[in-house]
């Protein structure tokens, strides 16, 4: 698999993170590459929560995935502490390489770091692939989510 770095991102990293957002039927509607400037504001608001943790995956100085983990303390569940992965993207060239499952057991790990008693993610009812791929990383499709544009 060569040399793979995992770390935060930095505004260097937006245009090639937007892209892999963009990169697919969903993120090709609802993602702008052409206009980054509410991505950085995005970034800075993320780089400045403690919480938050947006980054990327670097082989050989290229950008070749992305995921946010967010980590929630809560009251539900004796006071746990959850942790939720978001915007899980590995490039095109890079697909079914076991990079995904890199990116997924960094989030499981860095979940366990921050005493995270629960890991959760959502899937668009359309990426039956990428139910597959977390089924066998040991997630269940426990819950039915809602969501309401505002």
């Amino acid at each position: 698999m060569g040399d793979l770095e995992i770390r935060p991102a930095v505004a260097d990293d937006v245009p090639a993170i937007v892209a892999m957002l963009a990169d697919d039927p969903l993120g090709a509607q609802r993602e702008s590459p052409d206009d980054l400037t509410p991505y950085l504001r995005a970034l800075e608001r993320l780089s400045g929560d403690p919480n938050q943790h947006l980054v990327v995956a670097v082989r050989e100085g290229r950008i070749v995935g992305t995921l946010q983990l967010t980590v929630i303390p809560g009251l539900s569940r004796k006071g746990a502490t959850r942790s939720i992965i978001e915007g899980v993207r590995i490039h095109a060239d890079e697909r079914g390489g076991g990079l995904g499952t890199r990116l997924i057991e960094w989030a499981i790990d860095e979940s366990r770091r921050q005493d995270c008693q629960l890991v959760q993610l959502t899937s668009d009812a359309t990426r039956t692939d990428a139910h597959r791929f977390y089924e066998r990383l040991g997630f269940e499709a426990s819950h039915v989510g809602f969501k309401r544009s505002l």
